[in-house]
């Protein structure tokens, strides 16, 4: 496709193409690596959900100050700052020497990966004409698909080859050349000029999300105790809250409560929070199952991942066709008991089971989950004007991955709970994901009441979007 364009909008879009498979590479090779990790930092592996969290939540933390950060310094310093703060993560998670020191070091990496994505699109945005526009960002969306599929294979793979350690080194050459060719084919611009930054809100804003994500990792992974994990969830909440009152008062906040008076947009993006609450942990859940619970090797569950990826890609093309034919209320209510009920039925894993019927099931909770996303995205986005689809496709970007984090961390919860109810040993262990698996996919049940609020009459037309988080 690149050879339609000029030889430098041509390798403008290899270089913004290389930074989102950088990060959706990195958002899923960590899964399969996780009690490798887990060995070598002398932890135990039920509780590492947190090096998945701390990744997750620093994006959603940067994301609603990425356009405002573009203005103020330039597409082409914050691309490249983007880069700089990713490999820097990345070298640093490799040299940690403990859990707490890997967490932080996900932080930085997270920062880095929440500027690539965005910065990389208004890039694209800012460069393109508007007849090139739809074919230069499906060109560079291409790479953001590629990165989940292999991501779990390469990193089960590197991790029984070498170790963990290099899940990360590997960012390190992909990102050196991505800063040589920042430097040499990304126009300098000039500085957009970018308001005033609504930094009380943000600040309110992310307290709730740190300290919501926080409350929930630590009911296994940080060892609060139950008080402490009271307090951040009452303050995240009030946080939160706090930041809506705040917004509607000021004249210029980071999300307008106008966007809210968008039926589709409200229901979309509290639908995408409580659904991805589930099936958001599935990525991390199943590559720790098959290694913990089933004994099986590192290389062998990245590949098991394989078969969801692909299910997944293949269904984008029906996807269309079928909310056009039935509506997003129909399609989001069926797709969202189908998810949930999938996941659900991991809960029949067990080391006997049949190698076929594991595939299939991986498969077919592939297929569900993509159609899911897909309807998902669309509907939150499809009925705002251009005034607001900027804020809008911000806010559902945060949402996305604030949900995965805290799907995550309320998955390790609920992992640790049943640990320690049915107690150790393997077969227990076992038990203990199974009941896990049941009780992510119940809470994927509670979505459907919020998508049954969407009018009947919802199928004119789908939106292709692309969210940040692996689709």
């Amino acid at each position: 496709m690149s050879h339609t364009f000029p030889r430098s909008r041509s390798r403008l879009l290899w270089l913004v193409a290389i930074g989102f498979f950088m990060q959706t590479l990195d958002a899923t090779i960590v899964n399969t690596a996780l009690p490798a990790m887990a060995e070598s930092l002398r932890e135990s592996p039920l509780r590492m959900q947190s090096v998945v969290v701390a990744y997750s939540v620093a994006m959603a933390m940067l994301i609603p100050a990425s356009g405002w950060i573009a203005d103020r310094v330039g597409m082409r310093r914050a691309f490249l700052g983007a880069i700089i703060a990713f490999v820097a993560g990345s070298v640093l998670c490799a040299l940690s020497p403990s859990l707490d020191l890997l967490v932080a070091a996900r932080v930085l990496q997270g920062f880095g990966g929440a500027l690539l994505l965005p910065v990389g699109r208004l890039v694209i945005l800012r460069t393109f004409p508007r007849e090139e526009f739809l074919e230069a960002i499906s060109f560079v969306a291409i790479p953001g698909l590629v990165g989940p599929l292999i991501g779990p294979t390469l990193g089960g793979w590197l991790v029984q080859v070498a170790s963990w350690h290099w899940i990360f080194l590997i960012n390190v050459p992909v990102g050196l050349a991505g800063i040589v060719a920042t430097l040499r084919f990304m126009p300098h611009g000039q500085p957009v000029p970018a308001g005033r930054f609504d930094l009380v809100g943000y600040a309110m804003l992310a307290l709730g999300m740190v300290a919501l994500s926080l409350g929930l990792d630590g009911l296994s992974g940080l060892g609060l105790r139950q008080a402490g994990v009271v307090l951040l969830m009452v303050f995240g909440l009030a946080s939160l809250a706090a930041y809506w009152l705040h917004a509607a008062r000021v004249p210029a906040p980071l999300f307008s409560p106008r966007l809210f008076h968008i039926d589709a947009l409200r229901i979309g993006l509290l639908g995408n929070l409580f659904a991805r609450l589930g099936s958001g942990s599935m990525p991390f859940l199943v590559p720790l199952m098959l290694q913990v619970g089933l004994g099986y090797s590192p290389l062998y569950a990245g590949m098991m991942m394989l078969p969801v990826a692909v299910a997944g890609m293949a269904v984008k093309r029906a996807a269309t066709p079928l909310i056009k034919r039935l509506g997003y209320r129909r399609v989001l209510v069926g797709n969202t008991v189908a998810v949930g009920l999938m996941m659900a039925s991991f809960a029949l894993m067990t080391p006997t089971q049949p190698l076929g019927w594991r595939i299939a099931q991986l498969a077919v909770f592939g297929l569900v989950n993509s159609l899911q996303f897909t309807a998902m995205n669309t509907v939150t986005l499809k009925d705002l004007d251009s005034a607001m689809a900027s804020s809008g496709n911000s806010l559902l970007s945060m949402v996305q991955m604030l949900a995965m984090g805290m799907g995550v961390a309320a998955a390790g919860a609920a992992l640790g709970a049943y640990s320690e109810a049915f107690g150790a040993g393997s077969t227990q262990t076992l038990r203990a994901f199974q009941a896990t698996f049941a009780s992510m996919g119940l809470m994927t049940l509670a979505a459907t009441f919020i998508f049954a609020q969407l009018a009947p009459e919802e199928r004119v037309r789908v939106l292709d979007s692309g969210g940040p988080a692996p689709e």
